[in-house]
């Protein structure tokens, strides 16, 4: 996919925004991989703090991913303004290769079609050498709940069928319900049937956002992670704003919790030739649950 490079003005004498390469392939270095995911970004609310997502920038590009993802939620309230901005933070990252796709703050006041103005196409494929990554928009226009929906499922499975040692798929939805995050009405409406499509497309790596609680499962053969937000204190309980950072070295994969400028920890790690893991996320529990 080529470059964006938007032609016009908005008409309120901003300048073109041009640079990063949004969902385009890219040829390895070696054989580690290192993938930044962030989420739910909120730009233009009243509970977006600007100094979070500075933050967030100066240190991703300090790690120097070979991809960044984002998983939706880049404003709060769709309008165009406020992708105006979330095109600018993410134009400020130095990373070549970023995923975006919209989540149901950016489909409220038909801002899907500023996204795809400032963004490109709502779904995307996005090629690693070994790493295939395929990102579709699960949001429903100004509804919270969302759905990927059948028509979807043979292209999903279509993108996945390319040889890859690395199967990514992303949503901004959830796929399985988050403790701690109360009575559950935002997992896609078809989740049986999108694991299903997942698991026979041989995915290895779900990643998505949405409730602001990052956290981490194996089911059967394939991991479930989700983020927090990264510049927003909508924040549930005592958790605090975040991104992940999904390491991989070989056949082991790492998944971090990382809090701007403050720290680390890992929520899970996981092995793709034997699916054994470990996982971390009593901490994150702690956060949004009681006894």
């Amino acid at each position: 996919m080529p470059s964006l490079a938007i032609e016009n003005s908005d008409g309120l004498g901003h300048r073109p925004l041009r640079g990063t390469t949004y969902t385009s392939s890219m040829s390895g270095r070696d054989g580690s991989r290192t993938i930044a995911h962030i989420s739910d970004i909120h730009c233009g609310g009243p509970d977006f703090v600007p100094s979070l997502m500075e933050r967030a920038v100066a240190e991703i590009n300090e790690l120097e991913p070979d991809l960044i993802i984002c998983s939706g939620d880049l404003t709060t309230f769709g309008f165009k303004q406020e992708f105006l901005m979330a095109r600018e933070y993410l134009d400020s990252f130095h990373c070549e290769r970023i995923v975006v796709i919209p989540g149901n703050h950016d489909s409220r006041n038909v801002g899907y079609l500023h996204f795809e103005e400032f963004f490109g196409d709502r779904h995307s494929v996005l090629r690693l050498d070994e790493i295939t990554v395929v990102a579709v928009d699960s949001s429903e226009p100004d509804l919270d709940h969302g759905q990927i929906g059948r028509g979807r499922y043979a292209w999903i499975e279509e993108q996945f069928a390319h040889p890859a040692e690395f199967r990514i798929f992303v949503m901004h939805h959830h796929l399985l319900p988050v403790p701690g995050t109360g009575r559950e009405r935002n997992i896609v409406y078809d989740a049986g049937d999108v694991i299903e499509c997942l698991q026979g497309a041989q995915v290895d790596l779900v990643l998505s956002g949405h409730k602001h609680v990052p956290y981490a499962w194996r089911l059967e053969d394939m991991f479930v992670v989700n983020t927090g937000t990264v510049s927003s204190i909508r924040l549930r309980g005592n958790t605090r704003p975040c991104y992940n950072v999904v390491e991989v070295n070989g056949r082991h994969v790492d998944v971090w919790r990382k809090y701007p400028f403050h720290g680390s920890e890992r929520i899970i790690q996981f092995s793709l030739e034997t699916r054994a893991f470990e996982k971390y996320t009593a901490r994150i529990e702690g956060e949004v649950t009681t006894r």
